[in-house]
């Protein structure tokens, strides 16, 4: 399994361990700010999200790739794109590509092939009403002014992923609107006849915390919803379905809590 974590650029140590401690063979690697990578999440190259992969190949009988948040996105991406991934699993997926901010000017996230991928664009009038800010309405209220064209540009083909899809996200997420995200992903590939099973949690926030996993602060000062309580109960309900994707038993025993 590959793990990407989201938008504090930090390496999932912590999720890596628990997976390894059920026989996976897990490689969590840092997508931007580490050497020869970009400063920030804008401009990263899918091609790095590829090349980690390739590093597993040999190693492992299937492939699976998960990733939370700006690097679920970043999972739902490459999946359509290498049909070795047989199990993907995104925690507060989007069903977008959005932008980031680097170098002066906003710019996609992702680019492949040297190209930077559509995006939906921010609203540029968008202010928050809370300190620290929660960010979920500037998502939504941009996605909603966004011309169709452009949304439809920036959709993730979520109908091209050949394999097994979980998805896992909390309804009081205050950094975007990630129950609604999921839906929307599930919705795309069930006009494909394609099953998606879909995790939700409605107190919980932008971080689900599987079985044994404990609270993470890193990363940028915002709301982000839930509480330690809800989450947790998010990633218990999460983890049988997961642990069906992969392979594994899915007792919290092992993983050292409940």
């Amino acid at each position: 399994m590959l793990l990407l974590a989201g938008s504090s650029g930090r390496v999932d140590v912590d999720r890596a361990e628990l997976l390894a401690r059920h026989g996976a063979t897990v490689l969590a690697i840092r997508w931007f700010g580490g050497p020869g990578q970009q400063t920030g999440p804008y401009d990263v190259p899918l091609e790095l999200v590829v090349e980690a992969l390739d590093l597993l190949a040999p190693e492992c009988d299937r492939l699976a790739i998960a990733g939370t948040s700006f690097g679920a996105e970043a999972a739902l991406l490459v999946a359509p794109l290498d049909d070795r991934v047989a199990v993907t699993v995104g925690f507060t997926p989007s069903a977008y590509v959005w932008p980031g901010y680097g170098d002066g000017r906003w710019t996609s996230h992702w680019t492949w092939q040297s190209a930077p991928l559509p995006y939906v664009p921010f609203r540029d009038d968008w202010t928050p009403s809370s300190d620290p800010p929660a960010y979920r309405g500037w998502y939504a209220e941009s996605l909603a002014a966004a011309d169709p064209a452009a949304v439809a540009a920036a959709t993730i083909p979520v109908e091209r992923i050949r394999g097994r899809v979980v998805l896992v996200a909390g309804g009081d997420d205050q950094v975007w609107p990630a129950v609604d995200f999921a839906g929307a992903i599930a919705a795309r590939r069930d006009q494909h006849g394609l099953p998606t099973e879909v995790v939700t949690e409605p107190d919980a926030g932008h971080r689900p915390l599987l079985p044994g996993e404990t609270a993470v602060n890193a990363g940028q000062r915002m709301q982000r919803g839930g509480t330690v309580e809800a989450d947790q109960a998010l990633g218990a309900r999460a983890w049988p379905v997961i642990a069906s994707a992969l392979g594994f038993q899915s007792s919290p025993a092992r993983d050292g809590g409940g």
